[in-house]
């Protein structure tokens, strides 16, 4: 009997998906890291926005590293997956995936952890709804 290949898949939900264009590139034609790291923000923000009822500010980016380059024109998207809340906080990892045009299977791009508080409309730290802290 042979055993199925195991294919990495990617955690959590999608969020965001967007093509890269040329004008997002570096000298070497590869998109921009913080091209991309602005999209990672963007998918994590709609993430904890929807959770906290509400506006949300990024508060810490933890460690990442970029497992290889993403293309002009390759399809990039961002799963977010919820990994802890506090009274005003909450923390999301976000992976990011590319499906490049000639290639058969996605590939993981880069994953990190952000870190966003719940604010009111005056921009002070406020508690999450009761249901996100007590689900």
């Amino acid at each position: 009997m042979r055993h199925k290949e195991h294919k990495p898949q990617p955690a959590g939900d999608l969020i965001l998906q967007i093509v890269p264009m040329p004008k997002d590139t570096n000298a070497n034609g590869d998109i921009h890291a913080g091209w991309l790291v602005g999209q990672m923000d963007l998918a994590a923000a709609t993430s904890a926005g929807r959770l906290s009822q509400g506006r949300t500010a990024t508060v810490a980016i933890e460690g990442m590293e970029f497992i290889s380059p993403v293309r002009v024109g390759s399809y990039v998207s961002c799963y977010t997956k919820l990994v802890d809340v506090g009274r005003s906080s909450i923390k999301l990892t976000v992976e990011v995936w590319t499906q490049d045009n000639n290639e058969p299977h996605p590939r993981k791009v880069t994953e990190s952890t952000f870190v966003f508080v719940a604010i009111d409309e005056d921009g002070c730290i406020r508690q999450l709804p009761s249901e996100v802290l007590h689900p």
